[in-house]
């Protein structure tokens, strides 16, 4: 038997099961809002530095650029990861880079300034209530919530699974073993 291509495993992957029926396929593939916690561990090293850096996440599709190995009661991830994330007023999520995949980052409610930088050049934003950006690979991001209230959004990355995001080079957290 010779190895299949690429294309043809994720078409493998997105097929219904033989023997299984359409609800029992499609009930595979939905993640209710009710099934789901809010994981205030999966990046609890980062917290446990400084407790600025604290925030939870909550997957719907795969388990994200988190460092969370695995997660049965997601969606299975076929080419992007999808979760929702609050993070706190007054906190952040540090600078980080995804090597290999586009971030998209939208802010359902609150208000966050978004620093993006990139060979020497720093850009900053204020995203509110429906704001959308979309950070390329290669890009440093760093999201801080600026508001009064802890700020929910929704996160997507471009992979079925990301390389872990790794710090810049004088930050704290780049010393940190996960």
């Amino acid at each position: 038997m010779s190895d299949l291509s690429e294309q043809q495993k994720i078409n493998n992957t997105l097929a219904q099961p033989e023997g299984s029926s359409l609800a029992e396929w499609m009930n595979t593939r939905i993640a209710r809002y009710e099934t789901r916690k809010y994981d205030w561990d999966a990046l609890k090293f980062q917290a446990d530095f400084d407790p600025k850096f604290r925030r939870a996440q909550m997957r719907y599709v795969g388990t994200g650029g988190t460092g969370v190995a695995a997660d049965t009661n997601t969606v299975p991830s076929e080419h992007f990861t999808f979760s929702t994330m609050v993070i706190p007023a007054g906190h952040e999520g540090p600078p980080h880079i995804h090597t290999d995949v586009e971030e998209v980052f939208f802010l359902i409610r609150g208000k966050l300034k978004v620093v993006i930088e990139k060979d020497g050049e720093r850009f900053e934003t204020i995203m509110t209530d429906r704001d959308l950006i979309s950070v390329p690979p290669g890009v440093y991001r760093e999201e801080i919530n600026i508001g009064d209230e802890d700020a929910l959004m929704c996160v997507m990355l471009g992979a079925k699974k990301p390389v872990t995001p790794t710090y810049p080079a004088d930050h704290p957290l780049a010393k940190i073993k996960r």
